[in-house]
């Protein structure tokens, strides 16, 4: 199968915060889209984003922004998806495209198939990708590069519309992996949505620690809390929305504490050795194969050439900063 994107016509972007931001900016840029449509709930920011070249127009409308969209991608938060794309439903081509950037995926391949009209594909897809940061003054043409999506197909769905989502990703840099929808969750509960409950968990602790902590922090202290940094409102939207999945992890986390806790209580040097050593032998095995399989930005994107006269591929990415 070829790696290589074919353009669309129109590509709509609903929620133009940093996913969806980045996601306007980086087709634009790639010219994997002759037209970049954004659609969000305010004015200001959106004019700010066709300012700074995100996208070529934009509106409040759902229906509207997808109107004759080849390619819709939904990047609002995740409770909030359902919503919009039932706002947008009326204004869908019959032969549109609809994938998102949703970090919980069972509760929407439940949901969003049914809310699109006949002749509509719904594939699902989550880039690990972003920051604390957000909204489009945030967004970056390279926050993909070298990333990896999950695209979460379920049985029935079309095989030509689930390698249209894919070659889109890699098209914007990233290393596409394919899971079900349950898989995903279980998964992410792991790598992205346990570590930032117990960045909270550490964050909400600090109310105990003595004022003049502060002034001792270092670049450790920075590391292990920047994601506790993250908007409130979405990962609370997250966590609820996965939260079966997260429940053994969770417990799994803490029985290790636990045994942190026994550990140090026995104050014995070479058991607090043994145990720091298995958990860094946990961390190689579970980062290690991630990082040897993830490619270089150059290496994933395939952008399909077009004539003269035609939206291009092949565009220099521009970096951060405004355009």
């Amino acid at each position: 199968m070829s790696d290589r994107f074919e353009p669309v016509q129109r590509l709509a972007v609903l929620g133009l915060g940093l996913l969806g931001g980045s996601v306007a900016w980086a087709a634009r840029e790639r010219r994997l889209a002759r037209e970049v449509i954004g659609c969000g709930r305010r004015e200001a920011p959106l004019r700010d984003a066709k300012a700074r070249g995100l996208v070529d127009h934009f509106t409040l409308d759902p229906a509207a922004a997808v109107a004759g969209a080849d390619l819709v991608v939904l990047a609002t938060p995740v409770g909030s998806m359902a919503e919009v794309l039932r706002a947008a439903a009326a204004g869908l081509r019959r032969d549109a495209l609809v994938t998102d950037v949703g970090s919980v995926k069972s509760v929407l391949a439940e949901t969003l198939p049914g809310l699109v009209p006949p002749g509509v594909a719904y594939i699902g897809a989550h880039p690990m990708a972003g920051s604390h940061e957000k909204g489009p003054e945030h967004a970056r043409t390279d926050l993909f590069e070298g990333a990896t999506c999950v695209v979460t197909p379920v049985p029935g769905d079309s095989a030509a519309a689930v390698a249209r989502v894919e070659g889109f990703w890699r098209a914007l840099g990233a290393r596409v992996v394919q899971r079900d929808p349950t898989t995903h969750d279980c998964e992410v509960a792991w790598m992205s949505h346990v570590p930032h409950a117990l960045a909270f968990a550490f964050a909400r602790a600090l109310g105990d620690a003595p004022p003049s902590a502060r002034e001792v922090a270092g670049t450790g202290f920075r590391d292990f809390t920047r994601i506790a940094r993250s908007d409130p409102e979405l990962w609370a939207e997250i966590l609820i929305a996965n939260r079966k999945a997260i429940e053994g992890p969770l417990a799994r986390v803490a029985k290790r504490l636990g045994d942190l806790a026994r550990a140090l209580e026995s104050g014995d040097v070479d058991t607090m050795d043994r145990w720091i050593a298995e958990a860094r032998a946990h961390l190689d095995a579970a980062t290690n194969e991630n990082e040897r399989r993830s490619p270089s930005p150059l290496e994933t994107v395939g952008v399909a050439a077009v004539k003269p006269g035609g939206f291009a591929a092949g565009a220099e990415t521009r970096k951060p900063g405004r355009a």
